[in-house]
C-alpha cells in the first residue's frame, strides 16, 4: 500500500512578529508610561517625520509647498526601483527592516507589552522579522502600483480592531496597577492586532511581498 502524503503546510508569511509574555509588569513604569515614552517617541519622531518648505513669490503669494519624509521616501523609491530596476538592494531593505522593528519596540512599550525601554539597537523581547524577497522570482514589478487598492479591505477591518486594542491597552493599564500582570488574553490580542498591521505594511508600503496578507490575529 503507499503511504497517505501528508497536507502541505502553509508557509510562513515573510513578515512575522512575536512578542515575549511577562508574568509580571512593573506597575511604577506602568503607571509613568506615557511620560516614560516622551523622549524615545521624540527621537522616533524627528527620524521619520516630514520635512514640509513653503516658498513665497515676492508679493507674498505660495509658490510651492514640499513635504517629505524617511518613510514616504523609502516606499517611493522602493516602488521606483521595483517598477523600472526590478532590484530591492539588500543595504536598503536592511535599513527599512530596522526601522519597522525600531518603530515595533517603541508601539509594544507604549501598548504595556514589555516594560524594557526601547532600544535602538538590541531586539529585546520583541521579535520581528521579514524575510528578504528575491525581486524577480517574488515581486511583480506593476503590483506595487495597487497594492494601495487591495489592502483597503483591511484598513477597514484594522480601524475597528485598533480601537478595540486601545480599549483592551486601557483596560490592562488598570489590571497591572492593581494585579501587576497584563491579562493573557488582551495581550494576545493586542500582539495579534500588531501583527496583522506588520503584514499589510510588509505588502502595501515596505513591497517585500506579493503574497496578500491573511485576515488573521495569529
Amino acid at each position: 500500500m503507499s503511504e497517505q502524503s501528508s497536507p502541505a503546510v502553509p508557509a510562513a508569511y515573510p513578515a512575522r512578529l512575536e512578542i515575549d509574555y511577562s508574568v509580571q509588569y512593573d506597575r511604577v513604569k506602568t503607571l509613568f508610561r506615557l511620560v516614560l515614552i516622551i523622549p524615545i517617541a521624540i527621537l522616533y519622531g524627528v527620524l521619520t517625520a516630514g520635512v514640509t518648505q513653503t516658498v513665497y513669490d515676492q508679493s507674498g503669494q505660495v509658490v510651492s509647498t514640499t513635504s517629505g519624509g524617511i518613510v514616504s521616501g523609502l516606499f517611493l523609491a522602493t516602488l521606483l526601483m521595483i517598477l523600472f530596476r526590478r532590484r530591492y538592494p539588500r543595504w536598503w531593505f536592511d535599513f527599512a527592516r530596522e526601522l519597522v522593528r525600531f518603530g515595533a519596540r517603541i508601539c509594544a512599550y507604549f501598548a504595556l507589552l514589555t516594560d524594557e525601554y526601547p532600544s535602538t539597537v538590541e531586539e529585546q523581547k520583541v521579535h520581528l522579522e521579514i524575510d528578504y524577497p528575491d525581486v524577480e522570482r517574488d515581486l511583480n514589478r506593476w503590483l506595487p502600483l495597487v497594492k494601495w487598492l487591495l489592502v483597503i479591505p483591511h484598513i477597514l477591518v484594522l480601524a475597528f480592531l485598533s480601537v478595540a486594542a486601545f480599549f483592551a491597552v486601557l483596560f490592562s493599564w488598570f489590571a497591572i496597577l492593581f494585579t501587576g500582570r497584563y491579562p493573557q488574553g488582551l495581550f494576545d490580542f493586542v500582539v495579534g492586532v500588531g501583527r496583522w498591521w506588520l503584514r499589510v505594511q510588509a505588502y502595501a508600503t515596505l513591497l517585500v511581498t506579493d503574497r496578500y496578507p491573511p485576515f488573521s490575529l495569529s
